[in-house]
């Protein structure tokens, strides 16, 4: 696991892009590039309401589309996709419950519940009728 995270460390942290500040620019021209599609986007679907709804949505979703396209260029993207695919991986790693242990733990969290809210309601229901003996 250590060799893992030594590995992905240096693909997350210490981009070439960080040390070029010609790469860092086009970097930020990429992000204001993102934002403008995606609010391109938006303001078309809201502003051009003489086009068919499903005209406008296909195409707020190719500028969408685009938009994540061109942020996925970025050193912060190819990043996020690494993190993502690290994520995956560990995914698979998880085992899951099987029917009889969840069916289990349900009815034992269904338990816990009904329990907590009949101790509650008792409580309340005794402490109502303290306070209505001491007010009259």
């Amino acid at each position: 696991m250590r060799t893992l995270i030594k590995k992905i460390e240096p693909a997350l942290y210490m981009t070439t892009q960080a040390e070029n500040p010609e790469s860092k620019s086009a970097g930020l021209v990429k992000w204001v590039a993102v934002v403008a599609l995606l609010i391109l986007a938006s303001l078309g679907n809201h502003y051009l309401t003489q086009f068919p709804v499903i005209l406008r949505w296909v195409a707020a979703g190719l500028l969408a589309v685009g938009a994540f396209a061109l942020a996925f260029t970025t050193s912060q993207g190819r990043a996020f996709i690494l993190v993502l695919k690290d994520a995956q991986v560990e995914a698979r790693k998880v085992v899951w419950p099987t029917g009889e242990e969840t069916w289990r733990t349900t009815l034992i969290v269904l338990a816990v519940v009904v329990i907590s809210s009949l101790l509650l309601w008792g409580l309340d229901s005794l402490f109502g009728l303290i306070i209505s003996s001491i007010i009259g």
